[in-house]
């Protein structure tokens, strides 16, 4: 079976959206292919008639810091996610989440864009950067602009972005400061078939007053991100207003899992679990997360936990 007849490897965003351009829609953006050439070989997309590959593309391939931001390519690797030192200790979730991503050789070329660009709600690492608040550079529809992250899903499995004409370029993270930490866990199934039954990524900020006093401490503000149980990757906003203004202690995550229980309807799913299964999980994953984080951003020290299990 043919899956591509040409395959190109542009060095620049200008001679990629050339090539895409002149090929009018039969070709298409490629990084890892971890997703895209399983999809073509199992019939879920056809062959192409031209794959561009744009991890040779300067700046789609590297990481930039800008003061308190990290400027992180589309073409950058699950695997150098998970060796950033900066995103170890400052934006913790984003190495933990990616450090479980297949095995090694899928996290050697997989990419974040990539995973992006797929559109699932389950991804791994969208879950971390839509907790994290992430932006995205594209280039849609010949606007080159910045969008917040929530804005390329659009169903499971579709993107704002169209792979035989757009581009993903690049994610903007604001990395944690003082009192800010996140962290990530999912639950996969014990056997069978290698999907997650759900992930959860969160972001706490406590008080200045958790410097002067442990017990004291309440959190400021909080960005939680449970998946999947909707169409699209999503805040869980019922369970972030929950945390707002209280310690985290044993009363927020009974009223977090509470708000999740009546807000968050994962379903049933032949490959996953059932509905019921599932909503339990939801618990089981606010427990180990929350407190992670809240220990953080209250210690200031973040070390991944569960990098490189498969």
């Amino acid at each position: 079976m043919t899956l591509w007849k040409h395959y190109h490897t542009p060095s620049t965003l200008d001679e990629a959206l050339a090539l895409l351009a002149s090929y009018d829609g039969r070709a298409r953006i490629v990084a890892g292919g971890t997703d895209l050439l399983l999809d073509i070989r199992h019939g879920h997309v056809p062959p192409q008639e031209a794959l561009i590959d744009v991890t040779c593309i300067d700046g789609l391939n590297t990481m930039r810091l800008d003061g308190d931001t990290l400027l992180i390519g589309a073409g950058v690797t699950h695997s150098q996610i998970v060796g950033s030192d900066t995103l170890a200790s400052r934006a913790t979730c984003l190495v933990e989440s990616c450090g479980v991503v297949g095995g090694p050789q899928v996290r050697n070329v997989g990419t974040l864009g990539g995973n992006v660009a797929h559109a699932l709600p389950a991804g791994d690492g969208t879950t971390s950067l839509v907790a994290l608040d992430a932006e995205v550079e594209v280039v849609h529809q010949g606007e080159r602009r910045w969008l917040p992250i929530g804005e390329l899903f659009l169903g499971p499995g579709v993107s704002l972005l169209d792979p035989t004409r757009d581009i993903l370029v690049q994610f903007r993270v604001r990395l944690c400061g003082p009192r800010e930490a996140t962290a990530f866990k999912r639950i996969m199934r014990p056997q069978g078939v290698a999907l997650p039954i759900l992930g959860c990524a969160a972001w706490l900020r406590l008080d200045e007053a958790s410097e002067r006093c442990e017990a004291s401490e309440r959190c400021e503000d909080a960005r939680v991100c449970i998946g999947p149980v909707a169409k699209v990757p999503a805040r869980a906003t019922a369970v972030e207003e929950a945390l707002r203004g209280a310690p985290v202690d044993e009363a927020a995550i009974e009223r977090a899992v509470g708000a999740a229980h009546e807000s968050l309807s994962p379903r049933t799913s032949k490959y996953r679990a059932t509905a019921e299964y599932r909503q339990e999980m939801v618990e089981v994953l606010l427990r180990r997360v929350l407190p992670l984080a809240a220990e953080r951003a209250r210690t200031g020290q973040a070390v991944p936990e569960g990098v490189g299990m498969e």
